[in-house]
């Protein structure tokens, strides 16, 4: 495995994703009913800004070290961005680590309610014995060590007919990758029609995106949309321009208020404005 996201670790991909995340989790905490949160590819859970590995990439010094700063002093940004914020800082004063960033397993711990529960998996065994460490006995997230898609069969549907999965593979085969969370997302869909579904994707070339984004929708049978933040131009030649979510059975309202925190969170990651923000329908009414 080439991959290793502790390079990106808190970078402007890792921020839209989050705020999304913790947006969609909110959003199902609206009824008391509990659920079921599947993580597909967890990572290792826990990521040191100031070392190693992220210190070397520099990247979350534009991504969540900017951000948080600026809302630290932004009472007036949209909701999503202010509860994203606080979230992080509340596992950085419960971890008692300032310069650390959460992945998306912990930032589930810290909001799941005692109805609510989790289950994060990772493939790697290294990455997946510092996710167990960085989790903890009493988390309301388990670690798994396996194949996420795999995994997903077993743990579809829940018995409180409610869940979230968030399918965030590592994109090292493009091709493959791209192919196989369609495959999972339409499994996940036949087993649980109802599950609220995140598959975040990289954004490179608009034109392979795009056509990426109309071979998931033709095989969908629930509504979906698409939300992508870029920092440069999404047909440049930068490499990663933008980050991108494509979210199936999506959350009352949840198209709108993506218009708005998006709006409000690109100039915090591209304060030159090269980029841009979208969200489209791929199927049916998602607003």
């Amino acid at each position: 495995m080439k991959y290793r996201h502790a390079y990106h670790a808190g970078n402007f991909a890792d921020v839209h994703k989050h705020v999304a995340l913790v947006a969609l989790l909110r959003a199902l905490q609206r009824k008391d009913k509990g659920f079921l949160y599947v993580d597909t590819h967890a990572g290792r859970g826990r990521y040191a800004l100031g070392a190693g590995f992220a210190r070397e990439s520099g990247e979350a010094q534009s991504g969540a070290v900017a951000v948080l700063a600026a809302l630290r002093d932004s009472a007036g940004a949209p909701d999503e961005l202010l509860d994203y914020a606080a979230v992080i800082e509340a596992w950085r004063r419960a971890a008692d680590a300032r310069h650390d960033y959460p992945g998306s397993p912990l930032i589930a711990a810290q909001l799941l309610r005692p109805q609510d529960h989790g289950v994060a998996i990772e493939s790697q065994p290294a990455e997946f014995e510092a996710l167990r460490k960085a989790l903890g006995r009493a988390s309301r997230v388990v670690a798994e060590h396996g194949d996420g898609y795999q995994r997903l069969r077993a743990l579809l549907p829940p018995p409180s007919r409610r869940g979230l999965v968030l399918i965030d593979p590592p994109y090292e085969d493009t091709r493959g990758d791209f192919r196989a969370a369609i495959l999972a997302v339409q499994h996940a869909l036949a087993r649980f029609e109802g599950c609220v579904i995140a598959l975040w994707y990289p954004v490179k070339d608009a034109r392979d995106t795009d056509r990426w984004l109309q071979e998931l929708a033709r095989g969908l049978p629930r509504p979906a949309l698409a939300a992508e933040l870029w920092v440069h131009p999404p047909d440049s030649r930068a490499g990663l321009n933008g980050s991108g979510l494509a979210v199936v059975n999506p959350p009352w309202l949840f198209a709108d208020r993506c218009d708005i925190w998006q709006g409000a969170l690109r100039p915090l990651l591209d304060p030159a404005g090269a980029g841009g923000t979208r969200v489209v329908s791929l199927v049916g009414e998602s607003r």
